[in-house]
Parts: C-alpha cells; structure tokens; sequence
C-alpha cells in the first residue's frame, strides 16, 4: 500500500451544519446585493429613459464624463477611474471613436499608451449629457426623502 505523499493538500473541514431556522430566515430579497443590483437596475432605467437621444451607455457616459474633467488622458487611466477592466474599455474607447465622440491619440511621452480626447462633437454631448445628469439622480431618488438620499449616496460612496 502506498502512504499518503506528504505534500498532499489536506481534505477541506466538513461544512458546519446550518440549523433550519437560519434557511427558514434567509430572504434574498433581504441581500445587499439582491437591493442594490434592484437600485441599479432601476437607475438604468431611468438614465435610459432621460439620455435615450444620445445612444450613450452609463459607461460611455462615465467615460466621457472623466475625458471632459480632465482633458486627454490615458485609456487605461480612465478604464481605471470609471472601474471597467481594461478589454471593455477597448471596447468602449472604440464605440465612442467610431460615433467620432472621441479621438485616440499615441502619448508623446510613451507609445505604448493610447490617449483618448474628446473631439468637439464629444463635448457638445457630454455638456447636453451633464445638463440632464441631475434629473436622473433626482428620479433614482425620488422615494426618499432629501435627508435619506443623502445619507444613500454618502453610504453608497463608502463601499466602493
């Protein structure tokens, strides 16, 4: 017989047992991330809604908000800021390049990085996009009260 190799990874501890009340108890509607994909679900809607005549995305629109707050910047920087991995931000970056929104340019300084700027037309419809921006906040918040949306946001503000 062949003893155990000494470098085998031990067997995982049995699952402690989960008493009945507990399932009994669990509601998914309950979860945090059941109610904020619900919340996110419903902001979605209501930026589709309010920003529908410019067929931009809530990504796209991020983008494009981060390009006019800061000017030229690198794609990977604003993939960053905008918290979206790097192969759907080429994506992105190619979507708003093709609708001519924006113009990517090989930094100076380094080759390597592909800098995005936002051509005239881009910053013709982020401006018209910021303008409404408010009202889909606004709508999204609309069930609370001005004290509990604040509290929302700052809380929200705090898990990412």
């Amino acid at each position: 017989m062949n003893a155990p190799h000494a470098s085998a990874a031990p067997l995982p501890a049995p699952e402690p047992e989960i008493g009945a009340g507990i399932l009994d108890r669990y509601r998914v509607e309950d979860q945090i991330g059941y109610l904020l994909r619900r919340a996110h679900q419903r902001a979605s809607s209501i930026f589709e809604a309010v920003m529908r005549e410019f067929s931009v995305t809530p990504v796209q629109f991020a983008v494009l908000c981060k390009l006019h707050d800061l000017g030229p910047t690198s794609q990977n920087h604003v993939g960053r800021l905008v918290g979206v991995d790097p192969a759907t931000m080429f994506g992105v970056a190619r979507r708003l390049t093709a609708r001519g929104l924006v113009r990517p340019t090989a930094d100076e300084a380094d080759a390597r990085l592909v800098l995005l700027a936002l051509t005239d037309e881009g910053v013709r419809v982020i401006e018209a996009m910021k303008g409404r921006g408010p009202e889909v906040t606004a709508r999204t918040l609309a069930p609370l009260s001005p004290a509990e949306a604040d509290m929302l946001v700052r809380l929200i503000a705090r898990l990412g």
